[in-house]
């Protein structure tokens, strides 16, 4: 256990990681303890060869004071990014640098009795051939899609777990402290914290992908709900189109605006003599198919463009509703599908104009996410550091009793 010296540096390090600079006052302020404490706190971390001093910062008229980081390459961090299809694995330094390549696995999750065990067992190999000492690792977090309870460690969509739970089994397998949220949570968290949302108090960050995932960030705060699943972007009733959703039900937002709805539109468009650079696209591999078409048009490819157009506008319909429910300053686009950059811009904002009041979006403003791809990677070791001064290994059950349901 640590102690509560131990604790304060530890909440010291959480600071500077969000931060990545900050003086002494801010860092009394914000951790709420005298300056001459976290004068002590920051001179022992410092000996200890954690955080840095970085110079004085720019004058406001008073004494310069000076500002603080963390050491990037002393502590890393274990990042899990799930999807439906694809996962990918990555270790940061306390900047959120890649320490060495991303290692990306095929592990589709759905009706995988196994997806536990196959992702424990991708995880012990990367972190033995992680190129650094793995006491030099805080932990692992992990995004992943589905309804996941962070307070029990289980996932109720993917992942089964048995009697046991996903985050127990994978501390058992790593023997490092672990922590799970779902996906589009992870990257709201990492937009919040560290990237177009930073700093913002109502904003709703759309992660575009195999669905459409939506984070809240309400008041300064991001926002789960009574049991941690609010969100549903994907799910709510907007079409008469009678699709089934993956969900079950009919006319979901998914089924008209996913990068999978957009895959099927560009095979069947091909097939039947759309004109267009795309060739060869196959359902087989769906996020080389993906990526195929927002190259395409991102290239000035017409009917790739077309493709995007309409799933944009659809989108646009969804966020209409969310501007007249929670009247947002911002709307973020992240995520795989925010690859496409501008092409998503002008049909939201159309749809949006046509189906809002004005005046409750006429302060609503739209913005690419600057991280894509990297959001949810981003946001998962900004998991693990937001829980830094509390982490620990759960108790769990004795290796060998995990039960895949």
């Amino acid at each position: 256990m640590l102690d509560k010296q131990g604790i304060y540096k530890r909440n010291i390090v959480k600071h500077l990681y969000f931060a990545g600079e900050l003086s002494c006052a801010d860092l009394s302020t914000l951790t709420n303890k005298s300056v001459p404490l976290t004068t002590r706190m920051l001179n022992e971390l410092i000996s200890e060869g954690t955080v840095v001093e970085k110079g004085y910062a720019l004058s406001t008229g008073g004494r310069r004071p000076q500002m603080y980081s963390l050491k990037p390459d002393l502590k890393y961090v274990v990042s899990v990014a799930m999807d439906q299809l694809i996962t990918r694995i990555a270790l940061l330094d306390m900047q959120n640098n890649y320490v060495g390549d991303v290692s990306r696995i095929e592990l589709p999750l759905t009706g995988n009795a196994d997806a536990l065990e196959e992702l424990g067992r991708h995880l012990s190999d990367f972190i033995k051939q992680a190129k650094v000492p793995k006491e030099h690792i805080i932990g692992v977090g992990i995004g992943m899609p589905g309804f996941v309870d962070v307070v029990k460690g289980i996932n109720h969509s993917f992942l089964p777990s048995g009697n046991d739970s996903i985050v127990s089994y994978l501390e058992r397998v790593v023997a490092l402290p672990v922590l799970i949220d779902n996906d589009s949570s992870l990257v709201a968290l990492a937009e919040h914290k560290l990237g177009a949302a930073k700093d913002k108090q109502n904003v709703m960050v759309l992660s575009i992908g195999w669905g459409i995932g939506l984070g809240m960030v309400l008041n300064g705060a991001l926002f789960r709900g009574h049991n941690g699943f609010a969100g549903e972007f994907s799910h709510i009733p907007i079409f008469t189109n009678n699709k089934m959703c993956s969900c079950g039900k009919s006319g979901c937002l998914e089924t008209e605006t996913s990068l999978v709805v957009v895959a099927e539109r560009a095979v069947k468009g091909l097939q039947e003599g759309r004109v267009s650079m795309l060739q060869g696209l196959t359902l087989d591999d769906m996020e080389a198919t993906a990526n195929a078409i927002m190259e395409a048009a991102l290239k000035g490819d017409r009917f790739a463009i077309e493709l995007f157009s309409e799933t944009a506008y659809n989108i646009g319909r969804g966020v209409a509703t969310l501007i007249h429910l929670l009247n947002p300053e911002l709307i973020v686009l992240s995520g795989r599908g925010s690859l496409a950059g501008r092409l998503w811009m002008a049909p939201i904002q159309q749809a949006i104009n046509e189906h809002c009041i004005p005046k409750i979006a006429e302060d609503t403003k739209i913005r690419i996410s600057s991280f894509g791809y990297q959001a949810e990677i981003i946001g998962a070791a900004a998991l693990v550091m937001e829980h830094y001064d509390t982490l620990t290994l759960v108790k769990s059950k004795p290796a060998g009793s995990h039960q895949v349901a």
